[in-house]
């Protein structure tokens, strides 16, 4: 959709719900919760009780009803035996011994379960902060701010210089309604740096200008082929956004088309960023 900007015309583009509620819905139903799930400790811890009052009944069961039977069979083993003597005295303490040993194992058996549920939690906790930590790191490691007003400005420069066509593309990142950890919103916007670099030409470029906002500069990108870009983009962040519950919003601007100057494209990115960050943009040259 074409709507109207301060300085021009843009393309607005969005992958999340306009407004909380029942919008925050996608096409297939599902909310802006994250479906992949994440361990309830509490739950873990519940239904380990849960697990350890059953083998502990169990076991009590046994030992009532293997103790039951045991009084039952002890006056004919030793008070009035029928038949041979040793067989029976055998046969009941052999039933003594299995009982002990079955009530051993179903123990045995609770102890062994939770080592290895420990263990698991373990490493799945391990690698959740691996990835984590993967996702961090690669937020880090794109270029920031100051690498894209030089290459901002130099595409500019070409553009203007060659009368080629340069195209802005900003990706507003949000968390949806009721989202949303600090780290979980790193591991989302992660994702969604991935997705949109698999998307882009090797002259395209992607700088991430703050904690939320991403930039992708195409060079020689008329508006129409901005516009597609988007799309394609959108289709990208919507699994972003039904795996992590988060909202993007894509606008599109293009020299020459909507704006005639360095000086607004430098505007409308510094309108999105943080304040702080705005006083360390360089100030914008005129162009020639």
């Amino acid at each position: 959709m074409e709507l109207p900007g301060g300085k021009g015309h843009f393309f607005l583009f969005t992958t999340g719900p306009e407004e909380s509620g029942d919008a925050g819905r996608d096409r297939l139903g599902v909310t802006g919760e994250n479906i992949m799930g994440t361990l309830n400790r509490k739950e873990l811890d519940h239904l380990e009780r849960r697990e350890l009052q059953l083998t502990i009944l169990a076991a009590v069961i046994v030992l009532v009803l293997a103790g039951g039977l045991a009084a039952f069979m002890y006056p004919l083993v030793f008070l009035h035996p029928v038949g041979n003597k040793l067989t029976l005295r055998v046969a009941f303490f052999g039933f003594c011994a299995l009982t002990v040993l079955f009530v051993g194992y179903l123990l045995d058996r609770q102890r062994t379960v939770r080592q290895l549920k420990q263990g698991l939690l373990e490493e799945l906790e391990r690698n959740v902060n691996l990835q984590h930590q993967a996702s961090v790191d690669l937020l880090h490691s794109m270029p920031n701010l100051d690498h894209f007003w030089d290459r901002l400005t130099m595409e500019y420069r070409r553009a203007m210089t060659m009368q080629k066509t340069l195209s802005l593309l900003l990706v507003k990142a949000k968390p949806a309604a009721g989202s949303a950890k600090k780290d979980e919103s790193s591991e989302a916007w992660s994702d969604a740096a991935k997705a949109m670099s698999r998307k882009l030409r090797p002259t395209d470029s992607i700088y991430r200008l703050g904690p939320d906002l991403f930039a992708l500069v195409l060079p020689e990108t008329d508006v129409l082929n901005a516009k597609r870009v988007a799309v394609r983009l959108q289709e990208e962040l919507q699994e972003v956004r039904t795996k992590h519950g988060q909202a993007f919003d894509i606008t599109a601007h293009n020299y020459p088309e909507h704006v005639k100057s360095a000086h607004e494209l430098e505007d409308i990115v510094k309108s999105l960023l943080p304040e702080q960050e705005e006083w360390d943009a360089p100030v914008p040259t005129a162009a020639k």
